[in-house]
């Protein structure tokens, strides 16, 4: 019976498997005994567990554990047996076995079992406001073995085994031995975790879209717009009800749980296919908010539409709750907006500039969200960045998300950051167009058929989570008064919070950079000498950068792959992104024009991680007799302001720039590439070419700083800056001296510039412009007066 019994579970059950990062899995077997915490006795989740333990090479849960000592129990404590068929189940709990194994601990000093909870999750739909599943078979905590068999077939194959850090016994006796009460305390304290983690995983439950959208037509809110509405077109309620009713279908998400099930099951293919691995760091710390019961907005960089697929797909396989995601509507075509709609996207128009009605319904749907405890997905960039770099932060979404929060009780919401990296974007040829003056292409049925043609070696993807920052604590920080300023219709204390508040999210997303193959030598080649190296050099190279990231890092959630340097260029090598000479002798790595263009958009993707240590060096090499270290540091925090606004740097103030600084400096110094003689700094003879690659990285980023500079100092007004024309004559410069930079003229970062030009005090202007014209050198200086004096003759001439 009992096998046939087993044959039957081997055919009903599939079982995905995760773990917490502290999880150290068959290690902790080594040395010290285990036992598995689960909720229910239950002969399927034994089953289940028994399998997962052999795939991590864990202990059988069905062995008894025998110590040295001679203590032996079974390694299983569970909290519930099954409910009977007719009759509650006992109430008498469990607690009697963590008493045993406490008293355990008492008598013999050196015993240190291992408590392992085991959450088990068959099916994670989160279920429906309202609707009581029908004799509550999928959602009995702690079923009888009808309910139990329903369940395995329903959801036998999506199940998910949830492995959580160990808790030493030992640990627990030392600190709380002496409490009688300890026993039931830590069976609590089980229930608790168990509940907790079932939130995590299934999340609140959903509201029906068409229940959700009346309640949301009955608000007050959304009846005053309408009636405002009216009164300003000249039209009857009735009609502007119609209205709103349509903005509201073009808003609202319709999460379906089938279909992210069916979306994990072909989105897991296709990774499969496309890369050789996803690369997910620092997701334990979002987990342990979810488990805390944060409502957890995610704000990712935004560098292709593969980021919605990838967030979403990541954060369900390791058995959190997938995001409601703000999508554009330019995404809400056949066939994909429907089925990005059941995927949890609502989409969101551009502007809301002159539709109070439909500002009104967006602004009442996303505080229903926040207010119901889902979490949301937004790219704060607005867009998707066409150069890949970081674009400046749009506010308007987090604004509203502020402003939602100031009618909701008191409770943790917390950004998350995110830094999304590739070793191939497929958008990445069309971007590039885009920003020579190509016309955006309407996203449409025909466009994603064409990209299936792009489907080929996508390398590895990485998702790296950052520091998150808890709102309620940042806010209540930052003003005090934040609630009531949030209430009021315009207020410039705003504005500066949410700058602030957005600024900070997007550096602590540079500062979850990772340094992958691809774009750093993407970095090496388009800095070397004709953009050309051997495999040695750009090996060498390599070596260098990495070394010097990890003796001063930028930041401590920045990632590196953990390979050889030879296979990371290996590696990149196989992406087929540079052009590759091979013969007996060595082999070379150069780029053509076309070649170099595209892989700026990978380089910038790390460029902010190497700007402060080429800065540094571009001045050391400047200084052909040398340099003190006080002289640069000064002339670096001066320069410093301009940097950090356009490259989102992390360090805040003078002193943290300076420390850094000093760190860099040390560690050049300790890889023999710079040197003290008489408290001078000077380039080592030897290490002139590396170093000269290194101070070129930041070289078009200062000429472009010089030019904005010079070609606006007439100026003091930002607003009477013409933007387009400036994008033009600077773009003109490049083209002049072969920039292999597509943002290098990208009218965006032009006006950053000039607004971080505005800024900086009045006192520090002619040290800063006298700086950045020494090291922009004077080539460019008689090229940007030559080029500046034609632009004046010929609007003379016009």
């Amino acid at each position: 019976m009992m096998a046939l019994t087993r044959f039957f579970l081997q055919l009903l059950i599939r079982s995905k498997i995760t773990t917490d990062e502290a999880f150290n899995g068959p290690e902790a077997a080594v040395d010290k005994p285990i036992i598995y915490v689960l909720k229910t006795e239950s002969p399927s989740d034994v089953f289940a567990l028994q399998q997962a333990c052999q795939k991590l090479s864990l202990p059988d849960p069905c062995t008894n554990l025998d110590t040295e000592s001679g203590f032996r129990c079974d390694r299983m404590v569970y909290l519930d047996k099954p409910q009977g068929l007719f009759k509650h189940r006992s109430k008498t709990a469990y607690h009697d076995q963590f008493a045993l194994l406490l008293a355990a601990h008492k008598k013999n000093p050196k015993l240190d079992i291992q408590l392992i909870p085991v959450t088990l999750f068959w099916g994670r739909a989160p279920g429906y406001e309202g609707q009581k599943p029908w004799f509550s078979i999928l959602t009995a905590s702690s079923p009888n073995w009808l309910k139990k068999t329903v369940t395995l077939i329903l959801r036998g194959r999506d199940n998910l085994i949830r492995f959580s850090a160990p808790i030493s016994l030992r640990q627990l006796h030392q600190n709380k031995g002496a409490d009688p009460q300890l026993a039931l305390k830590l069976e609590k304290i089980a229930r608790v975790h168990f509940s907790r983690q079932q939130l995590a995983a299934t999340g609140p439950k959903l509201p029906k879209r068409n229940n959700m959208q009346a309640e949301l037509m009955r608000s007050r809110e959304i009846r005053e717009a309408i009636r405002l509405h009216a009164e300003k077109n000249g039209q009857t309620t009735r009609k502007s009800e119609t209205q709103a009713q349509q903005y509201l279908d073009e808003v609202a998400s319709d999460f379906s749980y089938p279909l992210i099930r069916v979306g994990d099951t072909v989105l897991n293919w296709i990774w499969n296919k496309l890369y050789k691995g996803i690369n997910v760091n620092n997701i334990e710390r979002v987990r342990q908010l979810a488990i805390q019961g944060h409502e957890i907005i995610y704000m990712p960089c935004h560098r292709s539409h593969m980021d919605y697929l990838l967030l979403s797909s990541i954060l369900y396989q390791q058995g959190m709750t997938p995001p409601h995601i703000a999508a554009g509507v330019n995404l809400n075509f056949f066939p994909a907006g429907p089925i990005f709609r059941r995927g949890g996207a609502f989409f969101i128009r551009r502007t809301f500039k002159g539709n109070p009605l439909y500002a009104s319904i967006f602004k009442s749907y996303l505080s229903c969200l926040i207010e119901k405890r889902y979490a949301i997905e937004f790219f704060t960039e607005g867009g998707r960045s066409r150069s890949g770099r970081l674009l400046p932060p749009k506010t308007g979404m987090l604004s509203m998300t502020i402003e939602a929060m100031c009618t909701l009780p008191s409770r943790p919401v917390t950004i998350v950051p995110i830094c999304l990296g590739y070793d191939h974007v497929m958008e990445v040829k069309t971007y590039v167009k885009e920003m020579q003056g190509a016309t955006k292409q309407k996203e449409s049925f025909w466009q994603v058929l064409s990209i299936t043609k792009k489907l080929q070696n996508f390398g590895h993807g990485f998702v790296n989570f950052g520091q998150p920052v808890t709102l309620n604590d940042y806010l209540d920080q930052a003003e005090p008064n934040w609630r009531t300023l949030f209430k009021q219709e315009t207020s410039k204390e705003i504005n500066v919070l949410v700058k602030d508040l957005s600024n900070l999210v997007m550096t602590r997303v540079n500062q979850a950079a990772a340094v992958n193959p691809l774009p750093m030598c993407a970095l090496i080649l388009l800095h070397a000498p004709d953009q050309s190296l051997t495999s040695a050099q750009c090996c060498s190279q390599l070596t260098l950068y990495t070394s010097l990231l990890q003796k001063a890092p930028y930041s401590s959630e920045v990632s590196f792959v953990e390979l050889p340097v030879n296979e990371q260029v290996q590696h990149a090598a196989a992406m087929n992104k540079f052009s590759i000479d091979k013969n007996e002798q060595l082999t070379s790595f150069y780029l053509t024009q076309e070649q170099a263009t595209e892989l700026s958009f990978y380089r910038n993707n790390v460029i902010h991680l190497l700007a402060l240590p080429s800065l540094l060096v571009r001045m050391i090499a400047f200084e052909q007799e040398g340099i003190t270290q006080a002289c640069l540091l000064q002339k670096v925090k001066l320069i410093y302001p301009l940097l950090q606004a356009e490259l989102f740097l992390p360090w805040a103030s003078s002193v943290e720039v300076e420390e850094y600084s000093q760190q860099v400096l040390l560690s050049l110094e300790q890889l023999g590439q710079i040197e003290q003689i008489s408290e001078v700094i000077l380039l080592k003879q030897e290490a002139v070419a590396s170093m000269k690659m290194l101070a070129d990285i930041i070289s078009p980023i200062l000429q472009r700083l010089y030019a904005v500079r010079y070609t606006t100092s007439a100026t003091d007004d930002k607003d009477t800056v013409d933007i387009k024309a400036l994008s033009l004559f600077i773009a003109h410069l490049g083209r002049l001296q072969k920039v292999v930079a597509p943002e290098y003229s990208d009218p965006i970062v032009i006006k950053q510039a000039s607004i971080s030009w505005q800024r900086l005090p009045q006192q520090t202007l002619p040290a800063t412009e006298e700086i950045l014209r020494q090291l922009v050198g004077e080539t460019f200086i008689k090229l940007l007066d030559k080029q500046s004096l034609n632009a004046q003759n010929q609007r003379a001439a016009s």
